[in-house]
């Protein structure tokens, strides 16, 4: 179980609406727990995934009206988590301590946000959400075997594209990335003017320096945009910390051009950029982020990175900081 205060206290995409659409009841982990994600009539519902009866996952169930029905003996859970009504004692009221263990949990861009604490954040705004201009796609899951915060920084990171997206996002003939200002801001940290050299930068098959503003918006919620005149691209990327070194990405691509090509396109370009990422992403050791800007070489190419990690310092994040 993950006990970070900054994380407990915070909100995590854990499902797609269309994962909660296509079971009653529908199981997750979140830093460590096993939570149960279910529909009743418009809201949703976040519970620990546990019966106090015999300890089975609730997710198991299934939904009948305004009630979670547990599998195993019927027991029914009604919207506040405590158990109504108990089928092998029909007149008899369940106990008070029949409840679950209730969450906050929400619904923003066809994500479902759960929170395990309480948040003194909204969910991270995505600009280009209510824009009907661009278009939106939803990337992933991708489950990964590292750390959320590993995942972040790599998002954050350019200097990587001549290496590990040769010929996609870089080259290697161009590696250089121009200075630049990151700073922590009351929104997180801001890299804005973040210049790299792309092959085919604006998807019109022209060669040339790209900019790109990057943006932390929580510890494990980034945000870039590639600025442009005329065509406009950004991703709104949200990690899910399963565990500690298990973790899913979700990536809201949203784009104002290109309407013309094909869903399926886009969707196997960005699944070829992160199997990219995936195997440096889990190789990279120690797993955990090192929150101590000593732990490892730094360079003015990683501004955003040292940024990433003193704004996690300042927030009082624990599980990097070994």
């Amino acid at each position: 179980m993950i006990t970070d205060p900054v994380l407990i206290h915070d909100w995590h995409a854990v499902a797609s609406l269309q994962q909660l659409e296509a079971t009653p009841a529908l199981g997750v982990r979140l830093l460590g727990k096993d939570v149960v994600i279910w529909r009743c009539g418009e809201q949703v519902m976040a519970w620990q995934d546990l019966c106090l009866h015999r300890g089975v996952r609730l997710s198991l169930g299934k939904v009948e009206g305004e009630r979670l029905i547990c599998p195993y003996h019927g027991w029914a859970y009604g919207p506040d988590g405590r158990c109504a009504h108990i089928p092998a004692h029909p007149t008899k009221t369940p106990p008070e301590k029949a409840r679950v263990k209730t969450y906050r949990a929400r619904i923003a861009y066809d994500l479902v946000w759960v929170a395990l604490g309480e948040p003194t954040h909204d969910v991270p705004p995505f600009p280009e959400w209510q824009d009907p201009a661009f278009r939106k796609i939803l990337c992933g899951p991708y489950r990964v075997r590292a750390s959320g915060p590993r995942i972040v920084e790599n998002f954050l990171d350019v200097a990587h594209f001549p290496f590990v997206h040769e010929g996609i996002l870089g080259d290697r003939a161009h590696p250089e990335v121009s200075d630049y200002e990151a700073e922590i801001t009351a929104e997180g940290v801001v890299a804005r003017g973040v210049r790299v050299y792309q092959p085919n930068g604006y998807g019109d098959g022209r060669s040339g320096e790209v900019v790109y503003t990057y943006k932390a918006l929580r510890p494990l919620t980034a945000y870039l945009l590639k600025e442009s005149n005329g065509p406009r691209f950004s991703i709104l990327l949200a990690v899910t910390p399963h565990d500690l070194v298990d973790s899913t990405a979700w990536m809201w691509m949203a784009m104002n051009d290109g309407h013309d090509i094909p869903t399926a396109d886009l969707l196997a370009w960005q699944d070829r950029i992160f199997e990219q990422d995936r195997p440096i992403v889990e190789s990279q050791r120690p797993e955990l982020l090192p929150l101590d800007l000593q732990a490892e070489l730094h360079l003015r190419s990683d501004r955003t990175a040292i940024a990433y990690r003193k704004w996690l310092r300042q927030l009082g994040l624990t599980i990097g900081a070994a």
